[in-house]
């Protein structure tokens, strides 16, 4: 049986590890929750306050990082959270994007509609751009939430009330949204 719950498609390099921070941003560095591990060092900024914060948001959670099964192995039971699903990724291609390069949304952003079949979802990452957020506005019919996290601090307290707030939010219909930005376009309602 499917879930009625909203996704929370959840990347792990950036929100979950953060990175890239310099000492003017961290004068005493990163903090360490544990060993680091011989494969990767990174493994030890996992807060493990953050599993039952997230396992707290009323969602479905689903691994949408590079990570994919590895993520089961080697994240999830350093923060306590269970075995999740995770998004399965096409081949690259020559005509993927980062996110936001030449108007083009980020390669996970195709997989991640087919993923979410018509479902609600939030989409926790720090590689969101505008082309992406205008891709699924134009082929997402469900509620959609691309929440940018900033990677140098991770997901932070502000970026739980965001995701929080809007799976508790009113399930607002996407063409009341369509209809007020057409009704602000020159000639919207005119006959054709």
């Amino acid at each position: 049986m499917e879930s009625s719950l909203p996704l929370v498609f959840l990347d792990v390099d950036g929100p979950l590890i953060p990175f890239g921070a310099t000492p003017r941003d961290l004068p005493r560095g990163y903090p360490s929750y544990g060993p680091a591990d011989d494969g990767n060092p990174l493994l030890a900024r996992l807060d493990p306050a953050l599993g039952p914060r997230l396992l707290a948001l009323p969602c479905e959670l689903v691994w949408a990082t590079t990570w994919a099964a590895d993520a089961n192995a080697w994240v999830g039971p350093r923060i306590g959270l269970p075995e999740l699903p995770f998004v399965v990724w096409p081949d690259p291609s020559d005509e993927d994007g980062p996110g936001a390069v030449g108007g083009r949304p980020h390669w996970k952003v195709h997989a991640l509609l087919d993923h979410a079949a018509g479902r609600p979802f939030a989409w926790v990452d720090d590689e969101i751009g505008d082309a992406d957020r205008t891709w699924v506005d134009v082929h997402h019919p469900g509620r959609a939430l691309l929440h940018l996290v900033d990677a140098r601090f991770g997901i932070t307290g502000a970026d739980f009330a965001a995701l929080d707030a809007w799976l508790r939010g009113p399930a607002r219909l996407r063409w009341e949204g369509r209809a007020a930005r057409a009704a602000q376009r020159p000639g919207a309602g005119c006959p054709g």
